[in-house]
């Protein structure tokens, strides 16, 4: 971690609300697609977010934040959060439920995280994970595990 721009108790903060959207956001979809069907739940969603945004857009008018057109696979976000909506709708409603869906999608998470770090993907510093990383991937995976296959014990 670079020293130059210590994270502050607002950035953890941050990190934790957002994780509790996401968590709020899975539930409201899968209740979507137990009632609607799993194109519906991820179509509410991205059609909301698009209304609003369009509206913050013609009401705020902002500047253009870079003269350029970003590149191409700037726009595939949309198609792979639609995917994602769909997949943890369906898994939400299976016998994963909540939270093995989250525990899982946060592993998914780490371990494409720490590929992009390795990599330098996304114009981001190249770093290789150390084994700090690594053991907190195992034990997110492990509490996965317990989750899916001893959280819903009689």
């Amino acid at each position: 971690m670079s020293t130059d721009n210590p994270p502050r108790f607002i950035h953890y903060l941050g990190a934790f609300a957002a994780g509790g959207l996401i968590s709020l956001m899975l539930l409201t979809n899968g209740t979507l697609a137990q009632y609607g069907t799993l194109l519906f739940s991820s179509w509410v969603p991205h059609l909301t977010g698009t209304v609003l945004a369009i509206f913050v857009l013609l009401t705020l008018r902002p500047a253009r934040a870079m003269p350029k057109r970003p590149p191409l696979w700037a726009y595939l976000g949309g198609v792979s959060g639609g995917l994602t909506v769909i997949a943890t709708s369906a898994a939400m409603n299976s016998a994963l439920a909540l939270s093995g869906t989250i525990a899982l999608g946060l592993a998914g998470q780490i371990v494409f995280s720490l590929f992009a770090d390795a990599k330098g993907l996304f114009g981001l510093p190249q770093r290789m994970p150390g084994w700090r990383d690594v053991t907190g991937l195992a034990l997110i995976a492990a509490g996965a595990l317990i989750l899916i296959f001893f959280g819903s014990a009689p």
